[in-house]
């Protein structure tokens, strides 16, 4: 009875961490997921070095995007932090 006792602080300390800090990394994590997954043409789109650009095509591991009139460069999936109009 005294063990269970000791224990039980520690269960709700990782209770607490769970729900403040691990869950709602991985709900961000899994809307991040699916708005990379809707990437379509068009699309205005801020990338994790922080350039503002425009989705031209999208590939399966890759996301070209258009930098300005004259530049399209390629970065992986993983590069984009979100949409542009999610800032508003």
């Amino acid at each position: 009875m005294e063990m269970i006792s000791q224990l039980l602080p520690f269960v709700f300390l990782i209770a607490i961490m769970y729900f403040v800090i691990i869950r709602p990394q991985q709900q961000q994590a899994k809307k991040l997921k699916e708005m990379i997954n809707t990437l379509k043409k068009g699309d205005k789109i801020v990338t994790s070095g922080g350039f503002f650009a425009e989705v031209k095509k999208v590939e399966d591991e890759f996301v070209s995007i258009s930098l300005n009139s004259d530049t399209v460069v390629k970065i992986t999936k993983d590069a984009i932090a979100r949409k542009q109009e999610d800032d508003a």
